[in-house]
């Protein structure tokens, strides 16, 4: 059966409102867990669940989800959050702000509009740490990095160094936020920075991991790592054994799904739970 018939039988087999995270890969993904928790907690008759997406079917895909009347949108992660940007409305400018979509809405006419939570996920566990002038390093060009300085660029952060693969990439970035900064090779050395952030999949399982030298960091520097698959990486391993400061990728996976949560299904997500949900996530 091919991919696109698999999504077909999906779009069949539900008769009540649902949302799903797509990606590729997807199998990893812990937001069916958050997403039917909150559901669970508000006492909603609906489902979320994962579907596995490639490249070459997200068209059709789209298309197929745009028909049905039960589907309420959809989270988008890896590789799918620029490609995106072709294939529903973009009422709030995503493309020239973030340049990046990591949820689809659809509306009772079909219309798709895409818009992006994870910029706002990845600010509420920094909110209260004073980035004003201070150096950051990141890592990582892709779609969740244009998310990350997208935020930092509205903290007024100091000299930003993003270390990737390509540097030419990174430094495309870096002017399109109207940053000041270095784009370095993802093997360079790792500059004197305030705050780290890793937005690459580096690290994450069935991934390469991420071999970075923390030394150059300072005490009071904050390691944090989007990655949530594992939790623990090998990089939050070294900076807490360093002594750092460090955020995990649950705390940005929990404030993006929270944003999107309230535009599929309505209600704004019963965040009081939060303890009891990083518990069910880390089981």
């Amino acid at each position: 059966m091919s991919q696109l018939s698999q999504h077909s039988r999906a779009v069949s087999a539900t008769d009540r409102p649902y949302a799903e995270v797509i990606g590729d890969p997807i199998s990893h993904s812990k937001s069916p867990l958050i997403h039917r928790f909150w559901l669970e907690k508000l006492g909603i008759d609906a489902d979320y669940r994962a579907t596995h997406v490639t490249p070459d079917d997200l068209p059709a895909f789209i298309e197929q989800r745009r028909a049905d009347p039960n589907w309420r949108g959809c989270n988008v992660t890896i590789p799918h959050k620029v490609a995106m940007l072709d294939l529903v409305a973009d009422p709030g400018g995503v493309r020239d702000s973030i340049g990046a979509m990591n949820t689809v809405v659809r509306q009772e006419d079909g219309s798709l509009l895409g818009t992006n939570t994870d910029a706002a996920g990845f600010y509420g566990p920094i909110a209260d740490l004073d980035l004003t002038g201070a150096p950051v390093a990141i890592v990582g060009a892709g779609g969740a990095a244009r998310a990350v300085l997208f935020a930092l660029a509205r903290m007024n952060v100091g000299k930003v160094t993003i270390l990737n693969r390509s540097p030419l990439k990174g430094a495309a970035l870096l002017s399109r936020f109207g940053l000041k900064g270095d784009a370095l090779p993802l093997d360079a050395r790792l500059p004197e920075a305030r705050l780290l952030v890793n937005t690459s999949a580096l690290g994450m399982e069935g991934q390469p991991p991420l071999d970075l030298d923390l030394l150059p960091l300072p005490p009071e520097a904050v390691v944090y790592d989007i990655v949530y698959a594992p939790l623990h990486t090998p990089l939050l391993d070294a900076a807490e054994a360093r002594g750092l400061e460090t955020i995990d990728g649950l705390e940005m996976l929990v404030g993006q799904a929270a944003a999107a949560f309230e535009l599929f299904f309505g209600q704004p997500a019963p965040r009081d739970y939060d303890g009891e949900l990083r518990e069910r996530l880390l089981a």
